[in-house]
């Protein structure tokens, strides 16, 4: 029994030997392409951080710095220098064509949106506000909705009613209440009175300690009466 314990510690040393030796003619043989292949992962991996390093950081740097100044008119409500810029800054149409692919760009569409929809520019409000996206909640549904602003300033009510639902679908306690009162509102011109006071009752109900929820009852009240 003892030679057979023995005899099968062989074979598996025997065995683990020549799987060994296999590797090691395996790459002796193949040296010079192991090599070229972990030359190729080191400069593709030193020029991802190079990229990033002096291009990429840089970019967003100078695209936040410019960001700045073109907030600074919108905050100002002076719409207008905000999108083309002033006093040689550039605006958020400039930083949106030079920095597009940097946060601060992208976030340039955003502004770029609401300025339009506050210069009455409703369809090309609507453009920038549909190439934009985000993860922050407060200001992805006043993106949406900002859309729905103008799209019912375009006479599109069915829109309109499509993006102030996306808009108060996030939730978010200081955003949802408007845009269910808007809801409501549009419900209301439209007839549909149900609807309105479906919207209604999610404020007085869903965000009681907002400011809207205050008034909510009257609102209620003239629905169910038409």
């Amino acid at each position: 029994m003892s030679n057979k314990k023995e005899n099968q510690h062989e074979d598996n040393f025997e065995n683990v030997e020549s799987a060994l030796s296999k590797t090691e003619h395996y790459i002796e043989e193949n040296q010079k392409k192991l090599s070229l292949i972990a030359l190729a992962i080191i400069v593709i991996v030193a020029g991802y951080w190079g990229v990033k390093k002096l291009y990429v950081q840089p970019q967003e740097q100078t695209a936040q710095e410019q960001l700045f100044f073109a907030q600074h008119y919108f905050e100002k409500d002076s719409f207008k220098l905000a999108l083309d810029g002033a006093n040689n800054h550039p605006g958020f149409i400039e930083i949106i064509d030079e920095y597009g692919s940097t946060k601060a760009g992208k976030l340039a569409h955003y502004y770029a949106g609401i300025s339009n929809l506050h210069l009455g520019n409703y369809q090309v409000a609507i453009n920038f506000l549909d190439s934009f996206s985000s993860d922050e909640e407060f200001v992805a549904a006043t993106a949406e909705g900002a859309k729905g602003d103008a799209y019912l300033e375009l006479g599109n009510i069915d829109k309109a009613i499509k993006q102030y639902t996306k808009a108060a679908d996030y939730n978010n306690e200081l955003t949802a209440p408007t845009y269910l009162v808007k809801l409501g509102l549009v419900y209301e011109g439209k007839g549909s009175f149900d609807k309105a006071v479906e919207a209604y009752t999610k404020v007085k109900t869903l965000y009681a300690s907002s400011v809207e929820a205050r008034q909510i009852d009257k609102y209620i009240t003239r629905a169910k009466m038409n």
